[in-house]
Protein backbone atom coordinates (compact mmCIF):
# COMPACT_ATOMS: atom_id res chain seq x y z
CA UNK A 1 0.00 0.00 0.00
CA UNK A 2 1.30 3.52 -0.78
CA UNK A 3 0.82 7.15 0.74
CA UNK A 4 1.39 10.03 -0.44
CA UNK A 5 3.70 12.31 1.50
CA UNK A 6 3.79 16.20 2.17
CA UNK A 7 5.50 16.10 -1.20
CA UNK A 8 3.16 14.50 -3.21
CA UNK A 9 5.69 11.59 -3.87
CA UNK A 10 4.52 7.90 -3.15
CA UNK A 11 6.20 6.16 -0.44
CA UNK A 12 5.42 2.45 -0.18
CA UNK A 13 5.77 0.80 3.34
CA UNK A 14 8.89 -0.66 2.93
CA UNK A 15 10.79 2.32 2.14
CA UNK A 16 9.20 3.61 5.39
CA UNK A 17 10.27 0.62 7.45
CA UNK A 18 13.90 1.37 5.74
CA UNK A 19 14.07 4.33 7.57
CA UNK A 20 13.15 3.90 10.35
CA UNK A 21 15.34 0.61 10.87
CA UNK A 22 18.44 2.90 9.58
CA UNK A 23 17.32 5.82 11.94
CA UNK A 24 17.19 3.19 14.80
CA UNK A 25 20.70 2.02 13.63
CA UNK A 26 21.93 5.35 13.78
CA UNK A 27 20.64 6.11 17.21
CA UNK A 28 22.36 3.02 18.70
CA UNK A 29 25.41 3.63 17.11
CA UNK A 30 25.02 7.71 18.70
CA UNK A 31 24.29 6.37 21.87
CA UNK A 32 26.02 2.78 21.91
CA UNK A 33 29.53 3.16 20.61
CA UNK A 34 30.26 7.20 20.99
CA UNK A 35 28.94 7.13 24.38
CA UNK A 36 31.03 3.81 25.75
CA UNK A 37 34.08 5.64 23.35
CA UNK A 38 37.33 5.72 25.07
CA UNK A 39 38.36 8.88 23.61
CA UNK A 40 37.23 11.69 26.10
CA UNK A 41 36.41 14.03 23.67
CA UNK A 42 33.65 11.97 21.48
CA UNK A 43 32.47 10.68 24.98
CA UNK A 44 32.03 13.39 26.27
CA UNK A 45 30.54 14.85 23.59
CA UNK A 46 27.88 12.02 23.57
CA UNK A 47 27.39 12.28 27.20
CA UNK A 48 26.11 15.87 26.65
CA UNK A 49 24.09 14.89 24.02
CA UNK A 50 22.27 12.35 26.34
CA UNK A 51 21.65 14.88 29.05
CA UNK A 52 20.52 17.67 26.51
CA UNK A 53 17.46 15.51 25.08
CA UNK A 54 17.09 13.59 28.82
CA UNK A 55 18.08 10.37 27.96
CA UNK A 56 19.50 8.42 31.40
CA UNK A 57 22.63 7.68 31.29
CA UNK A 58 24.28 7.39 34.77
Amino acid sequence: MNTVSALGTDVSSQSRSMQLALAALLGLFVVGFLGFSHMDVVHNAAHDYRHSMAFPCH
